[in-house]
């Protein structure tokens, strides 16, 4: 990997790249530090300590949550935007049209993208606002100063938005993925500090487990994210004009983990509907003021020893292992592929081509993404909770860990396999010329 670095800082063309990426990454933490004005600082800090839930969202802002920054929602509501127009793309028939009609039909969902972006910004804007606004962070506000903040929030998640357009086109690497890459790894000595220092006292013994725990999860993980099914393919001989083009034998590699971490997000959207309805009935005139107290008390990780957080950390596991189902189905389609293969001339040796090959490759995604749902729900919920036993460091901190190693080691192989990919490109350019 560091001979790839080094190789790639020599080209002039991909050292600007670099640069460039960089340079954005510096912009987007000085961001990260600039706050909206009203925000109570000791109200924020007392509120992020007793709520993991909204270290989970602070994860996905780069910090900006914990310090209600101008980026305080970070490029959530773009990655939920980007869902819900994929999951178009499967529901709508217009939708799967215009995204087969090429540069036209791109452009055009990545415009209605980005307008569905600045709704669920100001939407999002208004839950976080109100959320704060109940828990004493935010006080005395009018309607003009909510509407204020929900400008400014929104406002920075559409500049967040363009810096990962701009690091696409002209950086290297995906934008908006290594955003979040660069708010999850400015973290780190901050977080590394807090956790030596926790309550006054040196923790130096739990850190050197939970270090240990860190290198033994991040090897695992980078194992799954690697790991794929290789389905042998046939090619067979076609006769193409004058050309004779003989079979060949290839492999149609489906990925473990086939979803990501989007049933994460995915999850952690969901999970946050509760807290929000519960600040939004919290009046002292509401007769739904016992639900309301009732859901700002107890819908909230705090350990896994807590009925109630038994009962919140199995709808989270659930909800990650069905969502990653679901999305693995979305972005994976069996027939689809059978048909591509039929069209190639090339098929799954003993499996008959067309509807079989369909069927063939459905059970098999199926068992896979079996594997691949364990696995994230694990990462995300359950290594927390084993971490947290052994090593007696709060729960908040290790909701952080699981799902923030998955996210910079998936961000991290992606991005080397990129900056190999454009190293192999420029020697067989050289060799052409």
């Amino acid at each position: 990997m560091l001979e790839a670095i080094g190789n790639a800082l020599r080209i002039p063309e991909l050292r600007r790249k670099i640069l460039f990426t960089l340079g954005l990454f510096l912009v987007f933490r000085i961001l990260a530090h600039i706050a909206v004005p009203g925000a109570d600082k000791a109200a924020l800090d007392k509120l992020f300590n007793t709520n993991a839930f909204l270290g989970l969202l602070d994860l996905f802002s780069g910090g900006g949550l914990s310090t209600f920054s101008i980026i305080a929602m970070g490029v959530n509501p773009y990655i939920n935007a980007s869902i819900i127009m994929q999951l178009m793309t499967v529901v709508s028939t217009r939708m799967k049209e215009l995204s087969k009609e090429g540069e036209f039909g791109r452009r055009k969902i990545t415009r209605w993208t980005r307008w569905l972006t600045v709704a669920l910004g100001l939407l999002q804007a208004w839950g976080l606002t109100l959320v704060f606004s109940r828990q004493g962070v935010l006080s005395n506000l009018s309607w003009l100063g909510i509407v204020e903040i929900m400008i400014t929030l929104t406002a920075g998640t559409v500049m967040l938005m363009w810096f990962g357009e701009l690091i696409t086109e002209y950086g290297i690497g995906n934008g908006i993925s290594l955003v979040i890459f660069a708010g999850i790894v400015g973290r780190i000595p901050n977080t590394i500090y807090n956790l030596l220092t926790g309550g006054g006292q040196s923790n130096l013994a739990p850190m050197l487990l939970f270090a240990a725990l860190a290198i033994v999860v991040t090897a695992f993980i980078i194992e799954v994210q690697q790991a794929q099914r290789k389905i042998p393919i046939q090619s067979a001989q076609r006769v193409v004009g004058r050309k004779i083009y003989q079979g060949r034998s290839s492999h149609l590699p489906l990925r473990v983990n086939q979803a990501g971490v989007i049933p994460i997000i995915f999850a952690i959207s969901i999970m946050f509907f509760p807290v929000i309805i519960g600040n939004f009935l919290a009046t002292a005139a509401s007769p739904w003021g016992d639900i309301s107290r009732a859901l700002r008390t107890y819908w909230v990780p705090t350990g896994p020893n807590i009925p109630t957080d038994i009962l919140y950390n199995f709808v989270y596991f659930v909800l990650i292992f069905g969502f990653t189902y679901f999305y693995t189905a979305v972005t994976f389609d069996p027939v689809d592929t059978a048909d591509y293969l039929k069209k190639h001339a090339a098929f799954i040796p003993g499996i008959r081509p067309g509807v079989a090959t369909a069927q063939y490759l459905d059970r098999t995604m199926t068992r896979i993404t079996f594997a691949g749902a364990l696995f994230l729900g694990g990462v995300t919920v359950l290594i927390p909770l084993l971490a947290t036993a052994l090593t007696r460091i709060p729960t908040q901190n290790m909701y952080l860990g699981g799902t923030a190693i998955l996210i910079v080691v998936g961000v991290a192989l992606d991005t080397m396999k990129q900056i190999e990919t454009q190293l192999i490109m420029r020697q067989y350019k050289g060799f052409i010329k």
